[in-house]
């Protein structure tokens, strides 16, 4: 707080009781303009921060939909991306899932053709052995209706 120095001269015409409520005024007058002032600088200073404080919602708003814009093209990117690997691989596993096909058929037609030469060896040993005790059956029946 300001000290008021009141002249002599106003002093003496004044009187003593006449200055002190002199320099009351004045301090009262200076009090009431510094808190005008700060209730002006406090409204200015808040409607300044609303203004700025609406300009950066403004900004972060517009930049969060340019954000959402891009990630949903680039999302959009990455599953065309995706959907083309999956159909490429599909077409890769469908050719191996052809060629295995084609191997097991070979494989399988290999092992009809070794069990048919093992059915036949079986059937040439079998008639040769039927033979055999359909000869050694008539020799033993020779010899015992011959004595």
């Amino acid at each position: 707080m300001a000290f008021v120095i009141v002249p002599r001269v106003l002093r003496e015409k004044l009187g003593e009781d006449g200055a002190d409520a002199l320099v009351t005024l004045f301090n009262e007058a200076n009090g009431q303009t510094k808190g005008d002032v700060l209730t002006f600088v406090e409204e200015k200073f808040e409607r300044r921060l609303s203004e700025e404080a609406g300009k950066l919602n403004t900004r972060l708003s517009e930049e969060a939909g340019k954000l959402n814009t891009r990630l949903s093209e680039e999302v959009g990117k990455l599953n065309t991306r995706l959907s083309e690997e999956i159909a490429r691989l599909e077409v890769k596993i469908s050719q191996e899932v052809a060629k295995l096909d084609g191997k097991i058929s070979q494989e399988v037609a290999k092992l009809d053709g070794k069990i048919s030469e093992v059915k036949a060896d079986l059937i040439r040993w079998m008639f040769i052995f039927w033979v055999g005790q359909i000869g050694a059956l008539l020799g033993i029946l020779f010899a015992f209706f011959r004595k």
